[in-house]
């Protein structure tokens, strides 16, 4: 089951939940074993972990070494930034969607959450959002 690394950990938290998630309430972490409890969230067909940047160092699934390796090797393509490329991030969304199946508020919640993403990630050939 995934970590999910967020700027935003109380944002995509509240999505969750508002998806039918069980967050912070003492479920029973059969997975995520090492996940925060106030991380931590249940769905129907899974555990996720959420963490914040300040909180990156304590993941397990993701190094230290492999998130500043990230950081210091910009793709040659962008000079001194970083790029996702459109296609990535939609799957991610499409595979999340899925996997929830949301609804009536968690819907328009989980859709809020995509455009904040998309506002916060400089996608190359993405426009008009």
């Amino acid at each position: 089951m995934p970590e999910q690394l967020t700027k935003y950990p109380e944002v995509t938290i509240h999505v969750l939940r508002n998806a039918g998630a069980k967050c912070g309430e003492g479920s029973v972490q059969e997975i995520l074993t090492k996940c925060p409890a106030e991380s931590f969230c249940k769905l129907p067909r899974g555990e996720v972990c959420v963490y914040g940047l300040a909180d990156a160092s304590k993941m397990t699934q993701i190094s230290t070494s492999e998130l500043l390796a990230l950081v210091a090797t910009p793709p040659p393509s962008a000079p001194g930034a970083f790029s996702i490329s459109p296609s990535s991030v939609l799957f991610s969304w499409v595979r999340l969607w899925v996997q929830l199946r949301p609804s009536g508020a968690a819907r328009r919640s989980l859709g809020t959450l995509m455009l904040l993403a998309l506002r916060e990630c400089p996608l190359s050939g993405v426009h008009g959002y």
